[in-house]
């Protein structure tokens, strides 16, 4: 999976998103996160969380397969890079 470098450390996203800190910590962290997510680099976690704000963030096994967020979005989005 992608590391990020940052002055201070790397993260790995998927690890900040399966664990719900992603939704917790400061905004740009949140929305990188869910713009890995859109372009189908990373998945929902494992189960559901609520933000900073209180908005659900559902889990990959909440939404419909093939769309952004589970496995298969992700899987299509690799295949289509390695073809």
């Amino acid at each position: 999976m992608n590391t990020y470098d940052t002055e201070e450390n790397d993260f790995d996203p998927q690890e900040l998103i399966d664990s719900g800190l992603a939704w917790k910590l400061e905004g740009s962290v949140g929305r990188q996160c869910m713009d890995l997510i859109d372009a189908g680099v990373c998945t929902l976690g494992p189960v559901g969380f609520r933000d900073y704000w209180g908005n659900y963030v559902p889990s990959k096994f909440e939404v419909k397969p093939g769309t952004k967020g589970s496995q298969e979005f992700v899987d299509a989005r690799q295949n289509e890079v390695t073809a």
